[in-house]
């Protein structure tokens, strides 16, 4: 019996890339969610556990940033995440998602790769 394993996990990872892609916003300014206060995520994006994230804290702000990146639709992406806290935490954020999210951010946005370049 053949293995297929390396074809279906690259295909896999496709099917993941193609998905997180069709989710970006074009430009990151778009991304206009708070930079303070409380963030109150639904239920399609966290379905069990905690779903109210306090941006003060940086671990709940990582917290809220790798769901949003993992779950978000587009509308999501815009709504809940904000620009300049994106880039200010990519350098760790970067490390802690998934390698298809990683890279599909990274390729749509250099000023990401730049950034995690400069604190590395």
């Amino acid at each position: 019996m053949a293995s297929t394993t390396v074809p279906d996990a690259f295909h896999a990872l496709e099917v993941l890339r193609a998905r997180y892609a069709r989710q970006l916003p074009t430009r990151l300014d778009e991304l206009t969610g708070p930079a303070r206060g409380t963030v109150d995520l639904p239920l399609h994006v966290v379905w069990s556990g905690l779903r109210s994230f306090d941006l003060e804290r940086p671990r709940l702000r990582m917290s809220l940033y790798r769901t949003v990146l993992a779950e978000g639709l587009h509308q999501d992406l815009v709504t809940y995440l904000n620009r300049d806290l994106l880039i200010g935490q990519w350098p760790v954020l970067r490390t802690l998602i998934s390698r298809p999210i990683r890279e599909v951010w990274e390729n749509a946005f250099p000023e990401l790769t730049a950034r995690a370049a400069t604190t590395a």
